[in-house]
């Protein structure tokens, strides 16, 4: 099994906001060539190789795909840190904003 070191392998450091820049980071998650896409592609293709060296290369490459995600994740994370949910909208972020900060109550009032 792996073992799991709550430190990124390049700790990402970013200062300043910058939601534009995040609509495109964003799309390395699921987009085409995005990071999601890849490890799958390389954790359903060890099932069909034909000896265990290649088997296990190909999970070792599908899991770093799968750490690259976490780095994704980091960097539009710190880009968007602090912005608004209008902010979000303009800048084209609006169908992935989520704000976890508010409570049951604050739903229910939207949704009724």
């Amino acid at each position: 099994m792996w073992t799991y070191n709550k430190t990124l392998q390049y700790p990402i450091k970013i200062k300043q906001k910058d939601p534009r820049l995040a609509k495109f980071i964003i799309s390395q998650y699921g987009g085409p060539d995005g990071e999601l896409g890849a490890s799958l592609r390389y954790l359903s293709q060890r099932f069909g190789m034909p000896d265990q060296i290649a088997k296990a290369t190909l999970n070792d490459i599908g899991t770093e795909e799968l750490a690259h995600l976490e780095m994704v994740g980091t960097i539009v994370h710190q880009l968007t840190n602090g912005i608004t949910a209008e902010e979000a909208e303009q800048m084209g972020l609006g169908a992935y904003y989520t704000d976890h900060g508010v409570g049951l109550e604050s739903i229910q009032k939207e949704f009724n």
